[in-house]
Order: C-alpha cells, then structure tokens, then sequence
C-alpha cells in the first residue's frame, strides 16, 4: 500500500485543521450494540455505492440513513458516462437503462445572437455518450436492492446517527437514534457519506474552506405541452438581464432552474410570481403558457449555492466522502459524479484492509490522495466559470450575445470536447478494481 504523501505527513502532526467538538455524555438507554466492519452514515449516491461494493468484497456494512425513504424533491438526478461505466464493471448498466430516464446529450443555449450549444456528449468515445436523468430515488432504491442480495449488506432506515463512538482518539462506530429508541454501531470503520450538510464532519471538527459562488438557483417542475419545443440535447436554457434559466426534459415533466446572483432571494420574493413569470419568458418566450402553472411559492425550492473543500478528510477509524468532504457547485452537475467516484477509490483501497480487520491513517490518507486532486481541479474549474461567466451574465443588465472568441473555441476540433470530457468523466476515469 502507499505511503502517506508528505501532505498528508504533515496533517497528521498538524491540529489545526482539526476542531475539537464537545460531545455529550452517551445516553443511559442502549437498546442493543451491534458490531460490523464497516458503518457508513448517509444514504446517497456515495454511501449506497460504496455499501454496494463493499459488499460484493465480503465486507460486513450497515448504513444509517435519516429519513424513512429517499423520496424528496430536487436532489441531483444526473447519471455521468462515468457513472455508467462504473456500473457497467459490475453489471449494472443494463438493468438501470430498463428504468424510466431521459438522456441529455448537452445543452441548447438561446442568446441575443443565436442558439449556441457549447457541449456534445455525442462525440465522447465511451458507450454512454449522455447523462442519464433519473429521479435520486429511483437511483437509490436500484443500488440499496442490488445491494441487499449480499448478506453483507443491511440498510437502517430512519437512524438519526447523534454521536460518534470514540476511544483512545479513535472512531469506534456511531450511536443513532431510531424511532424506538437509541442504538448502538461499533465498527472497524465509520464512514460519513451524509452530505453538504454533514453532521459527521462536524462531530469529527473537520472544518472546511469555503468559497462563495455568486449565485443561488430556484429549482421547480413545470408541465409538458402537447406544442413544447424539441430539445435535440435534452436541455434548453437561456441568457438575459442578470438571470441564467435551464429546463431538462424529463418527458412527463420540465425540470426548471433559475439562476439568480447570490443574495438576492428576498428582493426575488417581494417583486413576485408575476415578475418571475415575465423574466422566465423574457429569457425563453417558448415557456410563456408552462409559466402559468407557477401560482404559489410553494412549488419552488431554493437552492443556496455553496462550495467547500475539507483540508482533511480522515482521522483513526473515520473516512469523509462525496459532499461530507467536498461540497461542488452546480455547475457542470458533477456531485453525484465525484461522490461516486470517492466511493469507488475508497472500495479499491479499503475493501483488503477491511477484510484483514486492519484499516490503517496510510490506507485512509490514500483514498484523499487519489481524490483530492481530481476535486481541487474541478472545484478551481467551476470558480473559473461562476467568477468569468455565470458572475459576468448575472450582473448585466443586457439580453447577452455570445462573444466571437467562444463560438470559435467550441467549434475548434481540438479544444471543443475538452469541457464535455470533464464533466463526462472527471478529471481521470476511475475503474472498479477486482
């Protein structure tokens, strides 16, 4: 196994990336303490894969997830060529493709000067030249019963996971609290797969740097119509006076997105619906009757932008993963992506040391070493395009015009598959080993 990078020598001696956090004292009432290999908090795309994987190795794993199913509404819902090639190693591709999904080849832009369509995923040499586009759950609930073909594998619905178990500067394992009560995991291995909000990142006293992207996005549904225009890429969007608006086709429905600069949420909400729907329009007058079902607040959901890099993403006996240790921006959809891909590294690396019942700081600083910097070069490539592109579109007041230079650029053999291989596969493709 390798080494420890200097880096990561050097986080090991270093505290200060480390916040102490108070526990409480561990409640009187146990119901009972059970004992696995591997415990992995969080249920998402990262958590699901890495459990599915694990237990195909033969690792004992249990995952704690919060809520009673993962049915809510606008969580990520793209599939990468990636992704699918992952699944694809292991059997998998075929069965997802025979549920309901869409397929986004790349987006058709609608500026002062013409559509513009900078991505085609069409061109990618792989065997899934799309992102497929599938409800979250839908997705979960695919991987957790694949999953649970393996004895291996047990999925605890409804645990809110309150405490870490440590001893001797160690994480033993995590105590949740279930509807019936409080209970206990004890584990080789903790892993905190539980999101951009992630509780387990801050009982661990991981802090992370943070960037301010310049934009917010409201997420809503709006209705197909028998007259709606033909997304050759499966998505439209548009450009005007300080607002980015998406919509994916999702064949019985649009998933819409409007792109706000940051901040500005309440002044959004005091002009109102009306004023919402006039913009919408402005941007993409093919949506003007799809608009008039938009009566309430309700039927939007905002999403507040953030990115964040944690320094480190381990300590004895805890692993972070997917947003637990990187939270991404939207842009380019990669954060189911990349969770993935943590899943997949942290599978090849731990799934031997797991086995043995010997996980040691080396083998967990390899899993941040092989993804740390595939994110830090995604996360400076969002940066580049929120603080060059999305900050200039959301200040101006004008309807924008694709500049000259970025046309040629995206018609120029050589350079044009560049961004779609990035967003397609990351910075380097990762492969499931064994």
């Amino acid at each position: 196994m390798t080494n420890p990078s200097e880096q990561h020598r050097d986080l090991l001696a270093d505290q200060s990336c480390v916040t102490s956090v108070p526990v409480p004292a561990a409640p009187e009432d146990i119901r009972d303490v059970q004992q696995t290999t591997c415990c992995i908090v969080g249920g998402g795309p990262g958590g699901a894969v890495l459990a599915l994987l694990l237990a195909r190795g033969g690792v004992p794993v249990i995952v704690l997830e919060a809520h009673k199913d993962f049915d809510r509404d606008f969580r990520g819902d793209t599939i990468h060529p990636s992704v699918m090639e992952i699944l694809d190693e292991i059997g998998l591709a075929k069965p997802l493709h025979q549920l309901r999904h869409a397929k986004v080849y790349g987006p058709t832009i609608q500026a002062a000067d013409g559509p513009f369509s900078p991505i085609d995923l069409r061109r990618l040499k792989t065997r899934f030249p799309y992102i497929m586009l599938i409800p979250q759950a839908r997705f979960l609930g695919f991987i957790t019963e694949e999953a649970k073909k393996y004895p291996q594998f047990r999925l605890v619905m409804r645990a809110n996971v309150q405490r870490l178990i440590e001893e001797a500067g160690v994480v033993r394992g995590a105590r949740y609290l279930g509807p019936d009560g409080w209970h206990e995991i004890r584990a080789l291995l903790t892993v905190g797969a539980d999101g951009r909000f992630s509780f387990i990142r801050h009982l661990a006293g991981f802090e992370p740097i943070k960037t301010s992207p310049p934009m917010d996005v409201l997420w809503f549904r709006l209705p197909r119509l028998p007259e709606d225009p033909e997304a050759s890429g499966g998505a439209l969007g548009g450009l005007g006076r300080g607002r980015i608006f998406i919509a994916l086709d999702r064949y019985e429905y649009w998933q819409a997105g409007y792109v706000f600069p940051k901040g500005h949420y309440r002044e959004l909400r005091a002009q109102g619906l009306e004023a919402l729907r006039r913009s919408i329009i402005e941007i993409e007058p093919r949506f003007a009757r799809h608009v008039e079902h938009l009566t309430d607040w309700h039927q939007l959901s905002l999403l507040s932008v953030e990115s964040n890099r944690c320094p480190r993403w381990y300590k004895p006996g805890l692993l972070l993963i997917g947003d637990a240790a990187h939270v991404m921006s939207p842009v380019g959809g990669v954060g189911i992506n990349y969770a993935i891909q943590d899943a997949v590294v942290a599978a090849n690396v731990l799934a031997g040391p797991l086995k043995a019942g010997q996980v040691t700081l080396a083998h967990l600083a390899e899993v941040q070493r092989q993804r740390e910097w595939p994110t830090r070069i995604i996360q400076a490539v969002q940066s580049f395009a929120q603080k060059r592109i999305v900050a200039s579109v959301l200040r101006s007041q004008e309807t924008l015009r694709i500049p000259c230079w970025v046309r040629i650029f995206f018609r120029t053999p050589i350079l044009r598959d560049l961004p779609a291989r990035l967003i397609a596969f990351g910075v380097r493709r990762v492969r499931v080993e064994g």
